[in-house]
């Protein structure tokens, strides 16, 4: 592999949390709705779990676009 950064990284929820605007709990409130990107295990039969940069790149930018829209209403 000739590049390191091409390599998929996998953000934690502290990571994750330095992203978005609101709790843990609130997100996974959002999550159980289907409103926000479910993270995935990151060992099968294991707790810990993370998520893909590009899924909370894509609802960042959604969210940010639709409060762009509701602006202009």
């Amino acid at each position: 592999m000739n590049d390191i950064n091409k390599i998929p990284r996998i953000l934690r929820w502290k990571q994750v949390s330095e992203i978005i605007p609101w709790s843990r709990s609130y997100a996974y409130d959002l999550m159980s709705r289907g409103l926000f990107p479910r993270p995935f295990k990151l060992i099968a039969g294991g707790q810990a779990v993370g998520w893909l940069p590009a899924d909370i790149e894509s609802y960042m930018r959604t969210l940010a676009e639709n409060m762009g829209r509701n602006r202009d209403e």
